[in-house]
């Protein structure tokens, strides 16, 4: 434990400059991942076609290893190897991919009785959509979120590999000196920022679904 705190006071401003760059890393992604992935799982909810292109085209890209992705977005970008532009692409595409089906398995998951209700109600397609299926998929949806923030905590260490700036680079210290403070000091970083990320998630969907402590 001494060697942990006398490792992170000796290089406390490089890590703590890591740990800001990992967190907005793994933060863009998620946002832009979701934002992109609502409409895309409403369209392949609607239409047949969509549907199958996401359950199967999509599955495909997220088996493409994360470092592959790394390597190969900067030749199709244009960008430098080094620009964190190709790790916040990368995990976007990741997180895109994952929550397509959640948002899709979401809306699947609201009753039809439930549907057919809110269209005797008088609500318009749109009407349903905000005010009854988003809610009610919400626990879905989240549980996706969950799994995709926690995801691209841990496929960002990878991205030290190329060059990138962050927490990851722990771990390439540790293995170029010989040294174990720095990898265990990347673990417990990591290890604490998904944490971090899925009790935040968890804690948004309480505030947004209060009906599901009343019922429990």
């Amino acid at each position: 434990m001494n060697q942990l705190w006398t490792y992170f006071t000796a290089h406390q401003d490089q890590i703590l400059g890591w740990a800001q760059t990992t967190v907005w890393l793994a933060t863009l992604p998620v946002a832009i991942g979701l934002t992109l992935a609502l409409p895309c799982g409403w369209l392949a909810y609607r239409h047949p076609a969509a549907r199958t292109l996401v359950t199967s085209g999509l599955g495909v890209l997220y088996t493409i290893p994360s470092l592959v992705m790394f390597l190969l977005i900067p030749e199709v970008l244009g960008t430098k190897i080094l620009s964190p532009v190709n790790v916040v692409t990368a995990l976007t595409l990741y997180t895109f991919t994952l929550l397509v089906r959640s948002v899709l398995d979401g809306l699947d998951s609201v009753p039809a009785p439930v549907l057919s209700t809110a269209t005797a109600m008088g609500h318009t397609t749109w009407q349903r959509l905000l005010s009854v299926q988003l809610p009610l998929a919400l626990p879905v949806i989240g549980a996706g979120l969950r799994v995709a923030a926690v995801s691209n905590v841990s496929l960002i260490s990878a991205a030290s590999v190329i060059g990138t700036a962050q927490l990851g680079q722990l771990f390439l210290a540790g293995n170029n000196t010989g040294s174990l403070p720095p990898i265990v000091l990347g673990l417990i970083s990591f290890t604490a920022i998904a944490l971090l990320f899925d009790l935040a998630i968890v804690a948004a969907l309480r505030l947004l679904t209060p009906w599901r402590a009343v019922t429990r």
